[in-house]
């Protein structure tokens, strides 16, 4: 057997050296025609040609054997040579061969780069240049781009989210030509055709603007090398055919500029102020002035009120006009392409009123909020989606942050293969836009704890491939592309295709974990929650005490059932619909099972990149262990939450056992990264809050998570000994009352917190009741029409740090105040406000129940501004003062809070 195997390699060898003799033989001749020869595209395209030939062994000259034809099909005479029956549209191409005469024809300049691209990778993967071909293709997508963010995991000193200026401090890598060229490359290899950079106020880094001198961000030497490197990034973006489109965020100003005019660089409830929206204006035309041919991406929510006029107001009287004023600076009426992202703004609306003014409009929404959960989509957000798709514009999907991929490795074709047709079919888009896998905030490297860093283009190259494959085509035949992706595992790590695509089948099972765990039991879809750190036992049999974001169930899945529902009906003995938390428990045990199976299958048969393949082997440990401890942790929930109904403690002695083996499972976790991951989340501030707070870049490692989950389990089980020792489920501590802080209101007045006062100044409503600790607090007496039509300011000096009470009605009611909302609005935590502490703290006649929430101020004269809609601010207390995180049961009408079984 070993010398048949033997024979057999012998005589692929000899056909290799066949191959090689032959085309060293051949001398090929690239002849561009006169309408094509000088452009950038072509150009690039025949260096990627030529190179591809020159490492086959093939000659290059002016006269060939072969020769090689380069048109477009506009062209009547080229056109006649091709024998095609439907010539392709934009940016497609053809590819013919008649004897030794081979024709590529593109539909325009990209797709003769792309017709360039196709025969050199045929080249590559064939060892020569076909025999016969005779070949059209076009992409699917019209855009196909990828993002690299210009932020930091950390805010810098004195500045908010956001705002990070151009310089070699914060971004060192913006400067190296070397990796910019790698990059584009890779782009331009994925047929990738646009490249977005991400920040908050880039104009002040870029351009200058002639009325506002002293907005200028960066210092002139710095200010020249920007626009160097961006004149050589546009630039070589161009010639590989990628449109750079800029991003900024909406209102945020520079800080040199805010600080001359004794304003915030952002604040969320402030209105369109006039010096504001010139100094904006002016910024847009000077960028536009000087890069007319980049198009801009506008983020209209987060640092705005959200969806309302000012959205409308701020896009049509200052965005447009900024970027009209630019092109009629330079005498031109063509018009850059705008991209509107459907973020915290009503986006239908607003194109409504931006089209008849600008017509290069493009719409943008998130694919699966922030993060990758379904490739069944469905719901309000689809509808978003379908009602932007059908306006006229491309719609493009925006696969953002991936808060639930990160850190580990991920490549699941099939997966990325269904979203793709999900966005063709469900949503009608017609663009993808990409996020890196992970670790968006430190770009360019990866959490890999590696020395030197590991680069995320070279870790992630199969994210990029598939999301890029699939935008360009995505009807492939499925079995076809297992042999495709397990040649190009089989090719990277040196092994045979069997061992490839084991590979493929350990990302691909492994590919379903992340996505179905955030589906069923998470909290949020946003970056706020880092799902590989583990959630807290609260968090999943008490969702909605955390900010729960709807459109996670409603929206970002299967139809199915949350934790509460399913154990709410096996109490009931009423039937399951759908994707239930017991279906997702089984179903990710298995994945990580099998994702560990498949690849110490593939193990033996690496030869090359075997640090690399340790790292990936590594990670779909990482996935069994991380799917095994979410699993008993969800099943733990649901005998916590069975006990809601039966108050039996043998319920909470079940779900003792699975939080042990849930911890057990998490320590494995911990061993498996902690000398091989930096960190777990790349976004390090206190907008991150789920399972525990993210601040100053702390809480981001399985390490320091464990001790967390190890005193949860010691508390649970204390809790346990206590019910039974007391034989209730009532808690017998004393109440303390809060202190009211030492306080000066400058535009309002207090009154006491009582049952029968009037709670505010313009109604009759009374204070029924409320919460023990609240009892004498002096509440601030505020008028609720002007809270609904101007929002919420209270003017206040403090000689020491205080919290101030704050209560949110629960309701989605549009008089009322909606809380913090970190999906969208990055602020959301600057006070320490993002989540409720004492919920259903007090009942207000003819009002719904209240959750109340704590905002921080340091000592001195302050000012609490909030938005448009109804609330109550009940009071100061010293910053020192506990907060107890409990339901006090005043107007409650959703579920029982059980967080006391964890303290």
């Amino acid at each position: 057997m070993r010398s048949l195997k033997n024979y057999f390699l012998i005589l692929l060898f000899i056909a290799a050296c066949a191959i090689s003799a032959n085309a060293a033989a051949i001398t090929v001749a690239i002849n561009p025609s006169t309408t094509v020869k000088k452009n950038s595209r072509v150009s690039y395209g025949i260096q990627k040609l030529s190179e591809s030939l020159k490492k086959h062994q093939y000659s290059i000259g002016s006269k060939g054997t072969v020769t090689i034809n380069l048109g477009l099909t506009t062209d009547a005479v080229f056109r006649k040579q091709l024998r095609v029956a439907k010539l392709p549209g934009k940016e497609g191409f053809v590819i013919s061969r008649t004897a030794n005469r081979i024709f590529i024809a593109g539909a325009d300049y990209s797709g003769l780069l792309y017709g360039c691209l196709e025969l050199a990778e045929r080249i590559n993967a064939k060892g020569a240049l076909p025999e016969k071909i005779s070949f059209t293709d076009q992409p699917e997508m019209i855009l196909r781009g990828a993002c690299v963010g210009l932020q930091k995991p950390l805010l810098l000193p004195g500045r908010g989210v956001y705002e990070y200026p151009y310089t070699k401090e914060n971004f060192p890598w913006f400067y190296d030509k070397g990796l910019w060229t790698r990059y584009l490359d890779s782009l331009a290899d994925n047929r990738m055709n646009a490249l977005y950079l991400w920040n908050g106020h880039p104009f002040a880094s870029l351009v200058k603007v002639k009325d506002y001198p002293y907005a200028q961000e960066v210092d002139e030497a710095t200010f020249k090398k920007n626009q160097e490197m961006y004149d050589f990034l546009t630039r070589e973006a161009d010639k590989r055919g990628i449109w750079v489109i800029q991003g900024f965020y909406n209102i945020i100003v520079s800080k040199p500029f805010a600080e001359h005019n004794k304003l915030a660089t952002q604040d969320r409830n402030r209105p369109i102020v006039p010096i504001i929206a010139d100094y904006t204006r002016k910024s847009i035309a000077a960028f536009v002035e000087k890069y007319p041919n980049v198009g801009l991406l506008i983020t209209l929510g987060e640092a705005m009120e959200g969806v309302g006029q000012d959205d409308v107001d701020w896009l049509t009287k200052t965005i447009i006009p900024g970027v009209k004023d630019g092109l009629k600076a330079l005498g031109r009426t063509d018009e850059p392409p705008i991209v509107l992202r459907a973020h915290d703004t009503d986006a239908p609306t607003d194109m409504k009123y931006a089209l008849p003014l600008y017509k290069n409009l493009y719409t943008m929404a998130k694919y699966n909020g922030e993060a990758l959960t379904t490739y069944t989509p469905r719901g309000p957000w689809a509808q978003l989606h379908q009602t932007l798709s059908k306006i006229g514009t491309v719609h493009i999907e925006n696969v953002h942050i991936m808060a639930n991929l990160e850190p580990f490795r991920y490549g699941s074709a099939d997966f990325i293969q269904k979203c793709v047709l999900a966005m063709h079919n469900v949503y009608g888009a017609k663009g993808l836009h990409i996020y890196p896998q992970a670790s968006y905030w430190d770009w360019p490297y990866t959490a890999d704890n590696t020395n030197p860093r590991e680069l995320q283009l070279e870790r992630d190259w199969i994210w990029y491939k598939a999301w890029a494959r699939y935008a360009w085509n995505v009807h492939r035949d499925r079995e076809e592309e297992k042999n495709y992706w397990g040649q190009k595992l089989a090719d990277r790590y040196g092994c045979d295709l069997s061992s490839g695509k084991q590979i493929l089948e350990a990302y691909e099972q492994t590919g379903e974990i992340a996505p179905q765990l955030l589906r069923r039991f998470g909290i949020t879809d946003g970056n706020r929650q880092t799902m590989t750190l583990g959630m807290l036992m609260s968090q999943l049999v008490n969702p909605e005490k955390y900010g729960l974001f709807t459109l996670l169930y409603n929206s970002e899945g299967p139809e199915g059932e949350m934790l509460s529902e399913y154990a709410e009906k096996e109490w009931k003995h009423q039937s399951h619909v759908g994707e239930t938390p017991v279906i997702v428990i089984d179903n990710v045990k298995k994945y990580g099972k099998k994702g560990v199976e498949a690849i110490d299958a593939a193990a033996s048969g690496v030869k090359r990149n075997k640090e690399e393949f340790g790292r990936l082997a590594n990670d779909m440990r990482c996935y069994d262990a991380l799917a095994n401890s979410y699993a008993h942790k969800a099943q733990a929930a649901l005998s916590i939450l069975r006990y809601k109904y039966s108050e039996d403690i043998s319920d909470l002695e079940k779900a003792d056992i699975d939080m042990q083996k849930s911890l057990e499972y998490f320590n494995q976790l911990t061993r498996l990264t902690e000398n091989t991951y930096l960190y777990a989340n790349s976004m390090q501030t206190k907008q991150r809050k789920i399972p525990v707070g993210g601040n100053d870049g702390k809480m981001k490692t399985w390490v320091e998570l464990l001790p967390v989950y190890q005193r949860e389990l010691s508390h649970f089980r204390k809790n346990i000994d206590s019910l039974k020792t007391a034989g209730n489920t009532k808690s017998t501590k004393e109440v303390q009352r809060f202190a009211n802080a030492d306080v000066k209101l400058l535009n309002a007045d207090f009154y006491t917190l009582q049952p029968g006062e009037i709670a505010y100044a313009d109604t009759a409503a009374q204070v029924q009741g409320f919460a023990k600790e609240l009892a004498g607090l002096k509440a601030v007496k505020l008028s609720k029409a002007k809270q609904v039509s101007e929002g919420t300011t209270v003017k206040f000096s403090n000689t020491k740090p205080v919290k101030v009470l704050v209560g949110y009605y629960v309701t989605k009611d549009k008089g009322y105040l909606q809380p913090p909302q970190l999906e969208t609005d990055a602020s959301a935590n600057d006070y320490g406000q993002a989540e409720a502490k004492i919920a259903n703290a007090i009942a207000v006649a003819g009002q719904p129940a209240v959750n109340i929430h704590t905002y921080t101020f340091k000592p001195g004269t302050n000012t609490l501004t909030l938005g448009k809609g109804a609330c109550l601010v009940l009071g100061f207390v010293d910053d020192m003062q506990t907060i107890p995180v409990y339901d006090a049961g005043f107007g409650a009408n959703g579920a029982r809070d059980l967080r006391w079984l964890f303290n």
